[in-house]
């Protein structure tokens, strides 16, 4: 490994796993009962308390397994976290309030409601790239909704790792949390026990896995995968703007983000300015060379050597086959460093056309025809975002009419993450079900319909079946039915 981790990377064993989750299971049922908004939000402020005490903690470790910057750390692994309880806080309240269900002519005379309710005991299983936020974000909303979690975070990130069964620590007995390290072995090995919900973050064909699964338990599931975002660049748009916003979204994190753009068609008429303004912007942000490059403490590196050597041949593939590359393509094995590198000329043949890149590589595609850019999007999985960038709002609306996708950013990109109102998630194969906000409080929720007899007639339905009964039938059905 180029990248020296300060804790090694753990493996919890079988009999720790099984005894974890059956020390949940026993207390999820006791506490049932008891766990309350009041206790619930006592338990999200303990999380807040460790988080914002380890914060030192937590840019050192990212720092470690893939030298992310500690501005970085802060917004996109600190911040998200701290909001979502500050988010959950505020309207936990209204979110377990029961909700009142409307009643029908069939049911006169009843009285319903909706009550959410804890699904029981949780998995999350946490990516590499956002090992922090992408592991305590759905944790706030699994303790909100009156769950326990077990949390496996990724084994390529150990550092970080560390730092989160920390924080886990600090705040949680772990009847109610626990953190499980380790490799695959164990992913599957926690995968084959009866939990009530997973909540999985990665890649589609490790969402694929999960999914198998939790089918052998009828394990409900929400996965938040990923896909390649593509990005249009309309005849009308702000050419600055696209560029500040493209090269902040896919280069943060060294593009290691499953929301990035992930390539860019960009209409011909504004095709050069664009490409001279995502290189002006580059060299702005980073360094107009690639030892500037190495040497800002403002770019990250990628997570580990066979991540780095995917990216690498993914340019050398490119270029072989004919792409052009118009800056960047340089690599530095010792430090798994890729500099931002744009391609042009691409083509279909390419692997960087067939697979999700994450990482810091954007081809760009000039288009003239928006039809055959949209038939193009359609024809490939379903994406985790599109982002679209033009003065025209018609230009915008014709492009999410006829397109499909988990989100969608209008100028801008990422961004659509920290908005706590919006659901987070994709369609298909770039995932199921939805996070954040009210969103993630349902999706670790039961919705318990309870239906209240108060002066129903429904009785009068009910056999043997005399004449009388059959007629008042015949008469629900033709009026009511």
């Amino acid at each position: 490994m180029n990248q020296v981790a300060s804790f090694p990377a753990k493996t919890a064993g079988a009999d720790d796993i099984r005894a974890a989750f059956d020390t949940q299971l026993r207390a999820q049922l006791a506490r049932r009962a008891v766990f309350d908004r009041k206790a619930r939000i006592a338990q999200l402020d303990r999380l807040a308390e460790a988080v914002k005490r380890n914060e030192d903690k937590i840019i050192a470790a990212c720092a470690a397994d893939f030298r992310k910057p500690a501005e970085e750390v802060k917004l996109t692994e600190i911040f998200p976290v701290l909001q979502e309880i500050r988010h959950t806080k505020h309207h936990l309240k209204s979110w377990m309030r029961p909700k009142r269900a409307r009643a029908t002519l069939g049911v006169f005379g009843t009285k319903a409601r909706v009550r959410p309710e804890a699904k029981g005991v949780c998995l999350i299983i946490a990516p590499w790239n956002y090992p922090v936020n992408l592991s305590l974000g759905p944790l706030v909303s699994a303790i909100a909704a009156g769950n326990s979690a077990i949390i496996k975070p990724s084994e390529m990130t150990p550092n970080a790792a560390q730092v989160i069964t920390d924080i886990v620590e600090e705040a949680f007995t772990p009847d109610l949390v626990k953190v499980i390290e380790g490799d695959a072995l164990v992913s599957q090995e926690l995968l084959s026990l009866p939990f009530d919900h997973i909540f999985f973050t990665g890649s589609p064909a490790i969402g694929k896995v999960v999914m198998e699964a939790a089918a052998k338990s009828l394990t409900s599931v929400t996965l938040e995968l990923g896909g390649k975002s593509p990005t249009i660049v309309g005849p009308n748009a702000n050419i600055k703007k696209a560029a500040r916003n493209i090269v902040w979204g896919k280069f943060s994190n060294n593009g290691q983000t499953c929301i990035a753009p992930d390539h860019v068609y960009v209409h011909r008429d504004v095709s050069a300015a664009f490409k001279t303004a995502l290189q002006a912007e580059i060299g702005r942000v980073y360094g107009k060379t690639p030892e500037a490059q190495k040497a800002t403490p403002d770019y990250c590196r990628i997570v580990n050597d066979r991540h780095f050597d995917r990216l690498r041949n993914l340019i050398e593939d490119a270029r072989a086959k004919g792409a052009s590359i118009l800056q960047g393509g340089q690599t530095d094995a010792g430090q798994n460093f890729v500099a931002p590198t744009l391609i042009s000329e691409v083509s279909d043949d390419m692997e960087i056309t067939q697979e999700e890149l994450f990482g810091p590589i954007l081809p760009i595609i000039e288009y003239v025809d928006l039809d055959k850019v949209i038939d193009k999007i359609n024809a490939n999985p379903k994406p985790l975002a599109l982002y679209i960038f033009d003065k025209s709002n018609d230009f915008a609306d014709q492009i999410i009419t006829r397109t499909s996708s988990g989100a969608v950013g209008v100028n801008l990109t990422v961004v659509h993450f920290l908005h706590p109102n919006l659901p987070f998630g994709g369609v298909n194969n770039s995932g199921i079900g939805a996070a954040h906000g009210e969103y993630g409080f349902k999706a670790f929720s039961h919705e318990k319909a309870v239906l209240e007899e108060k002066h129903s007639i429904t009785h009068m339905l009910f056999p043997p079946y005399t004449g009388f009964v059959r007629r008042l039938i015949n008469i629900v059905v033709r009026v009511l039915g």
